[in-house]
């Protein structure tokens, strides 16, 4: 099954709580929230008490994707506030301090994920698949909303979905970056069964008509 991950950088953060009712309500199947230190990434977005709020607001599954240097330092704490899985880049930190991060979180009884840049090699992620729920492949670079597709990132996500097949199948495999209706299909065919949809989802006035359309590509 296809899910959709609409990222809520596209969305209105003056409404925030009625823009995530939308979606909710629109047939989405995870919230994808964007955290940005302005040090991992070159931009600062949302972070704790953001996603307290939020949590109080919706019963969504929220996918906290930690685009921060050393996340082993806040991972127990974005558990504590409500995320559903808290994924960490495989770049932030040493490879031993990323296992701890995983375990952290799955000791809080969360989900956990991993993420990889687009120079990132999908051998990177090899260490951590047996822990992993979810990896994503970044199609842009990380850090700001509204980039196009890499296309050159199909192989990358081929290679990783061969990889999750022959050593965790139940792990789900997450695409991020400039997906669209049309960009969505390739990335399917690739292996993917996750699409993080910004703009694609907020950018339009009818959220459930684009959440089928990027689902049902």
């Amino acid at each position: 099954m296809i899910k959709i991950a609409p990222s809520i950088l596209a969305a209105d953060f003056a409404r925030l709580g009625e823009e995530v009712e939308e979606i909710r309500r629109g047939g989405a199947d995870y919230l994808h929230f964007d955290v940005m230190d302005g040090v991992f990434v070159p931009n600062i977005s949302i972070g704790l008490p953001v996603l307290k709020s939020l949590r109080k607001a919706t019963d969504m599954f929220i996918d906290a994707h930690l685009m921060i240097e050393r996340p082993l330092r806040y991972v127990e704490r974005f558990c504590d506030q409500g995320a559903d899985l808290v994924n960490v880049h495989v770049e932030a930190d040493s490879e031993e301090n990323i296992l701890a991060a995983l375990k952290a979180i799955r000791a809080k009884g969360r989900k956990c994920g991993i993420t990889l840049k687009p120079a990132t090699p999908a051998e990177a992620a090899r260490p951590f698949l047996k822990l992993a729920d979810l990896v994503l492949v970044m199609t842009v670079e990380p850090g700001f909303g509204g980039q196009s597709f890499m296309f050159d990132m199909l192989e990358k996500i081929r290679l990783l979905r061969v990889m999750l097949d022959e050593e965790h199948p139940d792990c789900e495999l997450e695409v991020d970056g400039g997906i669209t209706v049309e960009t969505a299909v390739p990335a399917k065919a690739a292996g993917a069964n996750v699409l993080v949809a910004g703009s694609a989802v907020f950018g339009k006035a009818d959220r459930a008509a684009a959440i089928s359309a990027i689902r049902n590509s």
